[in-house]
């Protein structure tokens, strides 16, 4: 009995395999995208990360052939780095950002595996920072030696002052870039505008949080700052009334974290690890720093500033920032308004 069951198992083995080859053959001469994206599910289901770079491969061969079939071989990265063990994900991380992730591989591969896991397959340094910081963001502990310090410029480590950042949730059907808990915002009518003067830094600070919005997406922009209160600042930009909420300097944070990770409504995102350090930068220039402090603790030991989230009050919609701070002690504020529609 042992015999024919060996028998049969090893003639039916490569007739499957025939079948899927046959199959996807199929899909790719006739650019079935729908039909393509579910053979890589079910290949996702069944674990056949080979399989799922053969596919990967296939289609990549097929595009040079005049196919358009580039979407479902960046699916199969995609997938590869949710969902593979941390050997294949790691594989695909120097391709960057895959198109159908809306996020760059190393994010989706650093949302489903620890740094542990990760790090000693990942050589490349620039990679081996933004996921040492992305998995610091996420609770792991990772030591800061093991990266370039010089990549990023702040700690990987999250600081007793900042808060609990919102992460990117990737899925096999998409992703989402939940903003967290905000302060209720209150009507108001704004005092008259303050009097505007040359930018000396957090302008330009807070517009690198969203330049991605009008770079390579279609939106708009604008910051101010002026001998005045973070009111006064609103005002400038040209609203007479606004919904306002005097917020802390940890959901200050969180949004200009959440907003400079973004690459807006078509824009490449960043990553989160890369709007940490942009938000560190606007609270340093705010605070008169023209380099990052040595010890971190300096962002916040002479931090007296007073931050707002507002809006115009219509239906914004999209991406959108409104922020304000206030330096009371010098008597000049600064005020952001950034969209950028879907």
């Amino acid at each position: 009995m042992r015999g024919p069951r060996a028998t049969v198992q090893s003639v039916r083995w490569p007739n499957v395999c025939r079948v899927k080859n046959d199959a996807l053959t199929t899909l790719i001469e006739s650019s079935d995208l729908d039909g393509l994206v579910r053979f890589v599910d079910g290949l996702v289901t069944s674990r056949d990360w080979a399989g799922i770079e053969a596919v990967r491969d296939r289609c990549r061969e097929a595009v040079e052939r005049g196919k358009q079939v580039w979407g479902p071989a960046e699916y199969a990265e995609y997938r590869l780095a949710l969902d593979a063990p941390a050997e294949q994900a790691a594989a695909v991380l120097g391709h960057g950002k895959g198109r159908y992730g809306s996020g760059p591989l190393w994010e989706v591969a650093a949302s489903r595996h620890t740094w542990a896991e990760l790090e000693p397959l990942v050589a490349i340094p620039s990679l081996r920072a933004m996921i040492a910081h992305e998995r610091a963001i996420r609770g792991d502990t990772v030591d800061p030696d093991s990266i370039d310090a010089h990549i990023l410029e702040i700690p990987p480590t999250l600081q007793p002052w900042e808060p609990r950042y919102t992460t990117a949730v990737y899925r096999s059907d998409g992703v989402d870039f939940p903003e967290g808990e905000r302060t209720p915002l209150e009507w108001i009518d704004l005092p008259q505008p303050g009097e505007t003067t040359d930018d000396d830094g957090p302008g330009e600070a807070l517009m690198a949080l969203v330049r991605p919005w009008w770079d390579e997406s279609s939106g708009h922009a604008d910051v101010v700052q002026v001998w005045g209160d973070a009111h006064s600042a609103i005002r400038a930009l040209g609203p007479h009334r606004a919904r306002v909420a005097d917020v802390t300097a940890a959901e200050a944070l969180s949004a200009m974290v959440w907003a400079g990770a973004s690459g807006g409504a078509f824009g490449s995102r960043r990553g989160t690890p890369i709007g940490r350090t942009l938000a560190w930068w606007v609270l340093a220039a705010v605070l008169g720093f023209d380099e990052m402090p040595d010890d971190p603790g300096a962002l916040v030991e002479t931090n007296e500033l007073r931050w707002m989230l507002w809006d115009p009050g219509d239906a914004v919609g999209g991406w959108a920032l409104h922020l304000a701070v206030e330096d009371p002690e010098d008597g000049v504020a600064w005020a952001i308004s950034a969209v950028d529609m879907v």
